[in-house]
């Protein structure tokens, strides 16, 4: 498969992945609109943060580091091998979900059960939905791998949808069921999800097509379980010591960037969750695909380098350019956003300056989320170990800076630590990068520099609208508001048209990769 056959997979998988998050965040806003009228919003509070912060962290400690792994690297491997090495995530997740599930159960303070009743219930649900995804993770990893991106959206398109309409069926019939509601709920869409992929693979590799696709590393249903290979090796241990680097990297980033939680969190990086992370996830296996860990990019084939490059130089514009936007509108936004989703009660304490910081964290997360994306697929895994060894210095003087910063200037500080971090990652993977392409003929970090006419749009649309929230924003009422607004507005016109004028290169390939409709096969 060329360079460019897999570019034109990973930005179908891309776009897809976008326009699920945008139709899962719309069933949530009006799922939850619906459930806060007839359940408390602690019972809703405590679903949204507390358990789907276990469910999440589950799934993150126990799969990740297997994912960018076994994704890395083409097709063409001992895929048995991979599988087994797969489902090591099944007894990984028992053990998260079971110590994490013992630290929500008795380190962390247990809500009222008066208020919010079956907690206990809640957390052992959540905990064992995050196992029973993981049964799912062989299938997905393959399905990734070769790049089916219809089963990726059908499969959690049906499985949000149902699970939705079974919560809304619940809230209505048994409110009293309380937090039985979500739990049920989301292990009913966990199976819902698994089931989708294994229903998926035994009707292809049982039908005549299957004999169709050459590239599809298993020929029956029982090759994706557990077995040993022809040459007696259960596991490829050169991935398995990546899988343990990896590990040990997702291990110190979970610790060093969780911390910024509810409104503020929802609001600030619902813009980061939309676009960067469906843009992250399927880039990084196009780079993975594409390039060969731990080479030289001189060493490699020159037209995949090339493409790589250029990839990597448009992504890390449209980064920066979102992030720009976020960033300069958020700061004159902020109070707004949480007025309108809050009232006053958020817009007249420290929320509209906790957004304000969080907008620029938002910036450093699209950077770094293009950045590592590129570096985790390239590096080699003793590479992978040195950048942990990074890591675990840099989180002695994270806790520290955030000591220091919290009590200076309160929760603003623990932002503003995070930012800190996020920097040193960030320049961690500028130096990498420009170490792999110094040979080359290639520059893609060229792109973080823009052009003065739109550096100096950017900044004149952040004072404008500055001055504009001074004046027409938050006390004047609403006719005042939409004013604000309408500047806003007229603002970010003026700077996406400039942006649309002067970067021409990354226009092409937004038209070129996401805009224009290629010819697809069943299996895509």
């Amino acid at each position: 498969m060329g360079s460019q056959e897999v570019l034109g997979q990973a930005a179908r998988l891309a776009s897809s992945g976008l326009l699920l998050q945008v139709l899962f965040r719309l069933i949530t806003f009006v799922l939850n609109a619906f459930i806060l009228r007839f359940l408390s919003k602690e019972i809703v509070g405590v679903v949204n943060v507390r358990l789907t912060l276990l469910y999440s962290t589950t799934l993150f400690l126990a799969r990740e580091a297997f994912r960018r792994a076994c994704l890395s690297g083409g097709t063409q491997r001992d895929w048995s091998q991979t599988l087994n090495l797969l489902w090591l995530t099944v007894p990984l997740g028992v053990f998260w979900s079971l110590f994490l599930g013992w630290i929500w159960l008795q380190l962390l303070e247990v809500p009222d059960p008066n208020v919010v009743p079956h907690y206990a219930t809640g957390v052992v649900l959540f905990g064992l939905s995050a196992v029973v995804e993981l049964l799912g993770e062989p299938f997905w990893v393959l399905a990734q791998a070769h790049m089916f991106v219809k089963l990726k959206v059908i499969a959690e398109s049906l499985s949000v949808i149902l699970k939705s309409v079974l919560t809304a069926f619940l809230v209505l019939w048994l409110p009293h069921w309380g937090l039985y509601i979500f739990s049920l709920a989301q292990l009913f869409y966990t199976t819902v999800l698994v089931l989708c992929y294994v229903i998926y693979f035994t009707r292809l590799l049982g039908s005549p097509e299957s004999t169709k696709l050459q590239t599809l590393p298993v020929s029956r249903i029982t090759d994706l379980l557990p077995n040993i290979t022809r040459n007696g090796a259960f596991i490829n241990w050169k991935e398995a010591k990546l899988t343990w680097s990896f590990f040990k990297q997702s291990f110190l980033k979970q610790i060093l960037t969780e911390g910024v939680y509810d409104i503020v969190n929802n609001l600030g990086s619902l813009v980061a969750r939309l676009i960067f992370q469906p843009i992250e996830e399927s880039f990084y296996i196009f780079f993975a695909k594409v390039l060969e860990r731990g080479k030289d990019a001189t060493l490699q084939k020159q037209e995949d380098v090339a493409v790589a490059a250029a990839v990597l130089e448009s992504l890390l514009k449209l980064a920066l350019l979102a992030g720009l936007t976020i960033t300069v509108f958020g700061f004159a936004y902020s109070q707004l956003a949480l007025d309108i989703y809050g009232g006053a009660m958020l817009s007249s304490g420290s929320g509209p300056v906790l957004l304000r910081s969080y907008c620029l964290y938002v910036l450093l997360l699209a950077i770094n989320g293009v950045t590592e994306c590129f570096t985790f697929a390239a590096m080699s895994k003793e590479e992978v170990d040195r950048y942990n060894f990074v890591m675990l210095a840099l989180s002695s003087s994270f806790l520290v800076l955030s000591y220091l910063l919290t009590r200076w200037c309160g929760s603003v500080g623990f932002i503003l630590a995070n930012c800190f971090n996020m920097g040193i990652r960030i320049t961690q993977s500028l130096c990498f990068i420009h170490r792999y392409y110094r040979r080359s003929p290639h520059r893609p970090l060229a792109s973080l520099r823009l052009s003065p006419v739109l550096l100096g749009t950017f900044a004149l649309s952040g004072g404008v609208t500055a001055v504009s929230e001074v004046f027409l924003c938050c006390e004047q009422g609403w006719p005042a508001r939409l004013a604000h607004i309408a500047v806003g507005a007229f603002c970010l016109g003026a700077t996406l048209g400039t942006a649309f004028l002067t970067e021409t290169k990354l226009i092409h390939f937004l038209r070129t990769q996401l805009g224009v409709p290629r010819r697809t096969d069943k299996m895509t």
